[in-house]
């Protein structure tokens, strides 16, 4: 028997790699010589890394960058076990966590981190790369990380603009000269699951700047140089890049990854799943057990546990789904692939101990053998 096992991570609980290792010691109570291959899953934010690595059997790296507000941060990143493909989470170099509440002003925060890491990655031999968007305190465009980069963004005058979103009002030109010219031959796969287009009232500042520390006259302003820097981008590339599904993520990242790197923005569940070559491993398998800590609505609108239920249905296997809890509006997977799903707890408990590591890892566990006896049970009565 081989079973896949890809489950998401228990946010606040265990990782993606422990809660497949944890089904994966339950199924082997039942079959002992069960082939279980765990494939560590994530959606393109928090987590991808840990997944892609893990499931790559490659190395993270550690790089000093620049913070969010110019300080130095350090920041962890991966590299697949193919060497050559690096895997980024921006909110690792400018995400919200990096700037204290008190001191959150996306007219200043910005993304230069995120390029010194594909500098990094760059100089380690890397030319694949997979970003996940999501989790950033910017709203510069991306123009910090197009500045670590090389690019030149000028005022009248000639000027560098400076960094921040506040600088984006500013920008009359744009220079491509000094860019590094091994950019040339490097692909880049971004983790994007939002639609809104880099300024208006579902762009990048109206949207998301809020969150990040805008008041209603920096939104306003924000949105303004965001359209000075469409402009500006659209005379240098020759296209328009703010209308493209996905250019206001990560406070308007997605436009320059598109733009100036040529970037293809996709599902981040579907990216991670094809990056770890899920499909071909289901070739040969007979079950699937995916999950993660709630199974409800938001699950059924694209999630990674749904994108798992979608390529076993390909191949017509069975595809149980995992969760600390089972929200009413879950039972919708069923119809998408999802052939039963389950909560994994025993009983009332409070918050704090549901999402206990140890109680999370024994829960899988337990529940993952209890389905498995049932399996052989009925497999044996069909005999």
């Amino acid at each position: 028997m081989k079973v896949i096992i890809a489950i998401d991570s228990f946010k606040g609980s265990i990782s993606s790699s422990e809660g497949g290792a944890a089904i994966a010691e339950g199924i082997k109570r039942v079959y002992p010589d069960a082939e279980t291959v765990v494939l560590p899953l994530a959606d393109g934010g928090e987590g991808t890394v840990e997944a892609l690595v893990s499931g790559s059997s490659g190395q993270l790296r550690t790089a000093s960058v620049t913070g969010p507000l110019g300080e130095p941060v350090d920041a962890i990143y991966g590299i697949m076990g193919d060497g050559e493909t690096a895997v980024i989470e921006v909110a690792a170099a400018c995400g919200l966590p990096l700037v204290s509440p008190e001191r959150r002003n996306p007219t200043l925060t910005t993304t230069r981190g995120v390029g010194e890491l594909i500098l990094d990655a760059m100089e380690r031999g890397c030319r694949s790369f997979v970003i996940g968007l999501g989790g950033s305190a910017t709203n510069d465009a991306g123009i910090g990380m197009l500045q670590a980069l090389g690019y030149r963004f000028v005022d009248d005058s000639g000027h560098e603009v400076g960094e921040g979103g506040g600088a984006l009002a500013r920008i009359a030109q744009i220079d491509a000269s000094g860019t590094r010219p091994e950019l040339t031959s490097c692909t880049f796969r971004v983790a994007c699951d939002v639609d809104n287009p880099l300024y208006g009232p579902d762009g990048a500042a109206y949207i998301f700047a809020p969150q990040k520390g805008a008041d209603a006259a920096m939104v306003e302003a924000l949105d303004q140089g965001l359209r000075q820097y469409a402009r500006a981008a659209e005379a240098h590339l020759g296209h328009d890049i703010a209308g493209i599904p996905g250019a206001g993520a990560a406070g308007g990242l997605g436009a320059a990854l598109v733009g100036f790197l040529r970037a293809e923005l996709l599902s981040g569940a579907e990216l991670v799943l094809d990056s770890l070559g899920i499909e071909a491993q289901l070739a040969d398998a007979q079950f699937v057990i995916t999950g993660e800590g709630r199974l409800d609505g938001q699950t059924s609108r694209g999630k990674a546990p749904l994108g798992v239920a979608r390529l076993a249905s390909r191949h017509g296997l069975p595809v149980i789904a995992l969760a600390g809890s089972v929200g009413s509006e879950a039972s919708a997977l069923n119809s998408q692939g999802v052939s039963a799903l389950f909560p994994i707890l025993s009983g009332p408990m409070t918050l704090e101990a549901a999402m206990d590591p140890k109680a999370t890892a024994a829960h899988l566990q337990g529940t993952a053998e209890q389905l498995f006896r049932l399996i052989q049970a009925t497999a044996g009565a069909s005999s």
